[in-house]
């Protein structure tokens, strides 16, 4: 509790009263719904709930409200809520290969089997600001067509077919997967929880080191193989029935990256994979996420690491926006008695510093006397 304000208590229920009546802002402005948030900032909602590991898009749009936009506040909010949820098991792996696609994009094939699909991005918007939206314009729908039904194969498959890039390993069933918020780190780990960590880590953060790898602080050249936004459905396995049911659809944004590699002396020269997947449409997070995942790789590949975003230590410890926020933050708190102490530390090494300088003029003149 923070009491050593003055008025303690009756202090801080007035600064509850007195947040809540900023974040209402001027009562003659229609008051924010729940529903305007989550379907108008759809990408604000899409990285609360990625970030704060729970797919709900009305809870992630009420946090946002709380939060007074402040999203890592209200990813905050939503961990918070996580904490309170039963869990009831674990789904089944999703298959992102049967996924509903609304955006499908490739760097480096340009006559993709099953047809690029440019989908909403602000990819080829002029980024000049659209005076017509505070006009409040009516917005053109787009045009549709019926779906194709073509097979959309991965890029990773299509180069896995010509033996060209990595293989991935067929998973252990009998091992299970970590789960970084019931058990604590323990460094080196494994991919399935680095993965963990980047899905929920800061976006800011996995773009920084992204960008750094690219300038040479991590060795990565690397191509978007497939960037992918679509629906998946989550299915789950009752123990009383022994196979999957389905529960429902997720919004999912995946990336493929593909980088180059030289080669060993015990593996041909190929191209690696970088691998991100994340709620909501989140290509930037997707993106980075890959890249960095790449970066941790290097202990597989046998290359030298370097660079902050090779440290796997360094980028799970950092990544988490409300671990990092509750360092930071709780500075604001009093630290009175801490800081007294500090100040006595200093008066007193300031006398001694000053006694010994004294001592030594003194030395001097003497000496300059004789």
């Amino acid at each position: 509790m923070y009491v050593a304000v003055k008025g303690g208590e009756e202090a801080i229920d007035n600064a509850h009263r007195l947040l809540a009546h900023v974040r209402r802002g001027d009562k003659a402005v229609p008051d924010l719904s729940i529903e305007q948030i989550r379907e108008q900032l759809t990408l604000g909602v899409d990285r609360v709930m990625a970030e704060g590991s729970l797919y709900d898009r009305d809870l992630a749009a009420l946090a946002i409200k709380q939060a007074r936009g402040d999203l890592i506040e209200a990813i905050f909010l939503v961990r918070a809520y996580r904490t309170t949820l039963p869990r009831f098991g674990t789904s089944t792996p999703v298959d992102t290969d049967d996924m509903a696609i609304r955006r499908r994009i490739s760097a480096t094939f340009k006559d993709l089997p099953g047809g690029q699909v440019l989908g909403p991005t602000f990819d080829y918007t002029h980024r000049l600001l659209d005076f017509m939206l505070a006009a409040g314009a009516e917005v053109e729908p787009p045009k549709e067509k019926p779906a194709a039904g073509e097979k959309t194969p991965r890029v990773s498959d299509l180069l896995g077919g010509e033996d060209l890039i990595e293989r991935n390993a067929a998973p252990d069933p009998e091992r299970p997967v970590g789960d970084l918020t019931r058990e604590p780190l323990a460094f080196p780990v494994d991919r399935d929880l680095r993965l963990q960590a980047l899905a929920r880590g800061d976006e800011g953060f996995l773009l920084a080191l992204a960008y750094s790898s690219q300038r040479g602080f991590g060795r990565t050249h690397p191509f978007v193989g497939e960037i992918r936004l679509g629906e998946v459905e989550v299915e789950f396995v009752p123990e009383e029935l022994g196979f999957a049911v389905p529960m429902g659809s997720i919004t999912v944004t995946e990336c493929q990256m593909v980088n180059q590699f030289a080669g060993s002396a015990e593996a041909a020269p190929q191209f690696t994979r970088g691998y991100g997947l994340v709620f909501g449409q989140a290509e930037r997070k997707a993106m980075s996420m890959a890249m960095v995942d790449r970066s941790l790789r290097a202990r597989e590949f046998g290359e030298e690491r370097t660079a902050p975003a090779q440290d796997e230590e360094f980028v799970m410890s950092h990544c988490d926006n409300v671990q990092a926020t509750g360092f930071v933050e709780h500075l604001k708190l009093p630290h009175y008695v801490d800081f007294q102490a500090e100040l006595d530390l200093v008066r007193r090494l300031r006398a001694e510093h000053a006694e010994r300088r004294e001592a030594a003029q003194a030395e001097v003149r003497q000496e300059d006397a004789a």
